[in-house]
C-alpha cells in the first residue's frame, strides 16, 4: 500500500514548494522568486529530482545576491513531470505556487523563474496579479500545431520579461523563442531577450554569466535596483535588437568578484 501511494496517479499528488533553498537574512521578505524546473512534453511520472536539483544553485545565488531585501526562492514540486497537451499541467502548479507564495508570505512581488517547459509555465502563468517579472530560460515553445491558437502573451502585460536562450540548443528551438519574444514586445514594452553564442540547452558552458544576468534582472524588477547597461539597451532597443542581445563572456564579473 505504501508503495502505492508514492507511485500514484498525478491527480492523487499536490503540488509543493517545500523549504526554501537557502537560509535568508533576518529581515522581513521583500520579493519571492518561484524556480520552475523542466519537463517533459507527455508524462504522468513523478516530477524529476534531476530537473529539481538543477534549479538549486540559480536559487542560491539568487538569495545571496538578494539578502539585505529578504528575497526568498522556491523550487516548484510538480506533481508530475508532463506539460500534457491542453491540460498545461505545469501552468497549473506553477498558477498554484504563485497564490501558495502570496498565503506565506503576504504582499511581495513575485517572479517567476523557469527552465525549458517550467519557462513556457512561467510566461503562461504570468497573468496572476503577485507576478512582476518572468525569467525564461532556454524556454520549451512548440509550435507543431499550426492550428493551434499562438502561445498567449497578453497576460505578460504590466511584467518585466527576460527570455535567455543557447544559440546552439538542440532541445529547443531558439528561433521559436525569438518569434515568441517578437510578439510579447508588441504587447509589452518591457521585454527583452539574450542569445548565449554556442551554449546549449542547459546553458552550462556560460553559466556564471547567465547567473549574473539572471541577479541582475531579478533584483531590478523586484526591488528597482539599477541594473546593468547592456539590460538596460536591450529593453529599450527596437525588435530585432533588443531580442538578439548577445550576453557577453564575463558579464557581471566585476560583481563576482
Amino acid at each position: 500500500m505504501a508503495h502505492i501511494a508514492l507511485v500514484g496517479p498525478p491527480e492523487s499528488r499536490r503540488p509543493r514548494l517545500g523549504r526554501p533553498v537557502s537560509s535568508r537574512s533576518a529581515v522581513a521578505t521583500g520579493g519571492v522568486v518561484l524556480l520552475l524546473p523542466d519537463g517533459e512534453p507527455v508524462s504522468t511520472r513523478r516530477a524529476s529530482a534531476r530537473a529539481h536539483a538543477a534549479m538549486l544553485p540559480l536559487g542560491r545565488g539568487l538569495v545571496r545576491a538578494g539578502r539585505s531585501e529578504g528575497l526568498a526562492a522556491h523550487v516548484v514540486r510538480y506533481r508530475a513531470r508532463g506539460w500534457n497537451g491542453a491540460d498545461a499541467d505545469l501552468v497549473t502548479d506553477a498558477s498554484w505556487a504563485v497564490e501558495e507564495a502570496v498565503r506565506r508570505y503576504g504582499d511581495v512581488p513575485v517572479c517567476l523563474l523557469g527552465h525549458g517547459m517550467g519557462a513556457r509555465a512561467a510566461l503562461r502563468a504570468a497573468g496572476h496579479p503577485a507576478v512582476a517579472a518572468v525569467l525564461a530560460l532556454a524556454p520549451w515553445l512548440p509550435e507543431d500545431d499550426v492550428a493551434a491558437e499562438p502561445e498567449p502573451v497578453r497576460q505578460l502585460v504590466g511584467r518585466r520579461v527576460l527570455l535567455v536562450h543557447g544559440t546552439n540548443d538542440a532541445r529547443r528551438d531558439p528561433e521559436l523563442s525569438f518569434r515568441f519574444a517578437e510578439r510579447a514586445k508588441k504587447a509589452n514594452r518591457d521585454t527583452c531577450r539574450f542569445e548565449v553564442h554556442s551554449d546549449g540547452h542547459a546553458l552550462r558552458q556560460y553559466a556564471a554569466e547567465v547567473r549574473a544576468l539572471a541577479a541582475d534582472f531579478v533584483l531590478g524588477a523586484l526591488f528597482s535596483r539599477p541594473v546593468a547597461r547592456p539590460l538596460t539597451d536591450a529593453m529599450a532597443a527596437p525588435p530585432p535588437l533588443g531580442l538578439r542581445m548577445p550576453l557577453a563572456a564575463g558579464f557581471g564579473g566585476s560583481r563576482r568578484r
